[in-house]
């Protein structure tokens, strides 16, 4: 569909005519001459080809000016209606990137990988169906840092993840920091959304009671998903604690052990069978997710892996409602661009003269 943004702007047309009612008008009578030869005739022919010249001047400079008035009113041409799923859930990773994410005991197309492999490849499918949903990054080591700031950017979170590396934020492992950052991180981004919408409501009787339920509304749709195959083992922030905190806020945490129960390796007597995931802290784990109304779960190959981000999907659900949207196309670069040439050829042939 066709449609003029600010059609307002179309009022503006017969503006020249006005201004040329309202103004003076120039003084164009002319005195009679007696000419002694027929050849000053010539003149007068001159003067009349430049009358026909001032015409189509007149004409280039009409067309410009409706041009310049259209463009103006910003003609745009809408695109058909389209749904956009907004869940309005923000949804944060924290992946570990600890020096035991190396351990090759995930399988992956009957190729063996390490830890991390597996993560990238299960978490990036989970992020393309996450559609609707903020999604942020939080990468951990000994140190915790944000990797991406709350997105609809799907694929910026994913490329992202991709590009970690293990040891990127030290070999051990501060799954408290990791906690305490995200829920830094939130309470930042809900204090600013509740301001915003202080301040659109400021007007209104019911101000206060509408700000707290927006609160409520939107504590209840934040949620961490934790992965990580140790124990905490660096960082400021005891993890029950930082969970407790993350409670406080409403934030939701569901924790991920990764690791195999046992793989065969190699030493000085033959072949021999261990657990690669002695270190794995399944106590301190379930007792996040229980302090946040969350849940504990237990990925031992890439199949439960990739069972528990489908059953994440089916815990926190994509898509609560839905948005229309109209594509927009802007026209008005070609009537300006038009009148611009107009007026370039109008100054062109005033300056030849």
């Amino acid at each position: 569909m066709f449609q003029f943004e600010w059609l307002w702007a179309l009022a503006l047309l017969p503006l020249p005519l006005l201004l040329r009612m309202l103004l003076p008008a120039a003084n164009t009578e002319e005195a009679a001459l007696r000419v002694p030869s027929v050849q000053d005739f010539e003149v007068a022919h001159t003067h009349r080809s430049a009358i026909r010249a001032g015409k189509w001047t007149l004409w280039l400079a009409s067309v410009a000016w409706i041009l310049f008035v259209v463009a103006a009113a910003r003609p745009q041409w809408l695109g058909d209606t389209i749904e956009l799923p907004v869940s309005g859930r923000d949804l944060m990773l924290a992946v570990d990137l600890s020096g035991s994410m190396e351990i090759n005991d995930f399988v992956i197309k009957d190729r063996t990988v390490d830890r991390l492999t597996a993560t990238k490849y299960v978490a990036g499918d989970f992020i393309d169906r996450r559609v609707g949903d903020r999604l942020g990054l939080v990468l951990f080591g000994r140190q915790a840092y944000l990797q991406t700031p709350l997105t609809f950017d799907r694929e910026t979170v994913k490329t992202l993840l991709y590009e970690a590396v293990i040891g990127l934020a030290g070999k051990e492992t501060a799954i408290g920091d990791a906690i305490g950052l995200a829920v830094k991180r939130l309470r930042e981004v809900n204090n600013q959304e509740v301001s915003n919408r202080a301040d659109a409501s400021h007007d209104s009787k019911n101000n206060s009671s509408q700000d707290k339920a927006y609160d409520n509304n939107k504590l209840n749709d934040k949620i961490l998903i934790l992965l990580t195959d140790g124990a905490n083992t660096a960082g400021e922030v005891e993890p029950v604690k930082a969970a407790q905190l993350a409670a406080q806020l409403g934030l939701k945490i569901y924790t991920i052990g990764i690791g195999a129960d046992e793989m065969m390796v190699r030493s000085f007597f033959g072949m021999r069978k261990v657990n690669p995931s002695t270190d794995l802290d399944e106590d301190t784990l379930k007792k996040i997710a229980e302090a946040t109304g969350g849940k504990y779960f237990r990925a031992r190959d890439t199949q439960e892996l990739e069972q528990i981000y489908q059953l994440l999907d089916e815990l926190e659900p994509v898509t609560k409602e839905t948005q229309n949207f109209r594509p927009t196309s802007a026209l008005f670069i070609w009537p300006l661009g038009l009148a611009l040439a107009l007026a370039a050829i109008l100054v062109l042939k005033r300056l030849a003269r």
